[in-house]
């Protein structure tokens, strides 16, 4: 069974909510990628989101971008994200990695060389935010024969395109809280808690929320009507926050111990 599906198969059984972290891999390098993995695990991390640094990311706001920028300086590529993966699942990391990439990297690999590094390096899910649902056949098919689950966003739009998309999603469903970019916000489209509703009646799939999502109130409101819950550029910002304890052997643990802090509020 892929991992996203035990996952959340288990936290349903306990009638809890998967908090779902997003990491930029590489910032500020990868061996404190892995150090943050495992520190995440340790805060209550149910699944957790890489993210490979690109250099046009359209979906990331500002926060995510510039850890893009820090990362890409690190010379960080798709493979580097897929190695820090392997390296994690080596130090005895169990949660699920779910892959955040645009679609250039992976065409640039090649699907078939893409999909066999991927499942070698413990990817269990796939989100391509530039990749059209329209044009994910192709890719779809190379996930599926590889084991791994292609993860849909899916945002405010017709009925019959939500369940167009509900129809070939795979792992769970990834609704956007916000229209635009990924990034901190005090509030929410309107409407959202109806739009979640009508996802979730769309689709047995487990269905999770995110984009702008950064506070505990704010995990706690919509741990309350959703599966999942995605914090990623409140995440970011603590690292690029810590990075002077970070970029340094010897206050390394201190930095980590403040992003494991910070990880561990919002899973209470």
């Amino acid at each position: 069974m892929n991992l996203i599906d035990a996952t959340f198969q288990k936290l349903k059984g306990q009638g809890k909510t998967a908090l779902i972290p997003f990491l930029t891999v590489g910032d500020p390098d990868v061996n404190a990628t892995v150090d943050l993995i495992a520190e995440l695990e340790k805060a209550g991390a149910d699944i957790l989101e890489l993210g490979v640094p690109y250099s046009d990311p359209l979906a990331d706001g500002p926060v995510i971008q510039r850890a893009s920028e820090r990362a890409l300086k690190q010379q960080i590529t798709i493979g580097s994200c897929l190695e820090a993966a392997g390296q994690a699942r080596v130090r005895g990391v169990e949660l699920p990695f779910v892959l955040f990439t645009y679609y250039n990297p992976v065409m640039q690999m090649g699907l078939d060389t893409f999909f066999k590094a991927a499942s070698e390096h413990h990817i269990s899910g796939l989100i391509i935010p530039d990749l059209p649902f329209e044009e994910s056949a192709e890719v779809l098919e190379h996930a599926d024969r590889a084991g791994i689950h292609l993860i849909p966003l899916v945002a405010p739009t017709s009925e019959g395109r939500i369940a167009s998309i509900l129809s070939k999603a795979r792992g769970f469903v990834y609704c956007v809280s916000s229209l635009g970019v990924t990034g901190m916000r005090s509030s929410f489209h309107e409407g959202i808690e109806g739009f979640l509703g009508s996802v979730k009646k769309g689709t047995d799939l487990p269905v999770a929320v995110g984009f702008g999502i950064s506070t505990h109130e704010q995990v706690e409101r919509f741990s309350a009507i959703c599966d999942g819950v995605v914090v990623g550029s409140a995440i970011v910002r603590e690292i690029e926050k810590h990075l002077p304890l970070l970029e340094k052997e010897e206050s390394k643990p201190e930095g980590l111990l403040q992003i494991r802090n910070f990880v561990s509020q919002l899973k209470e």
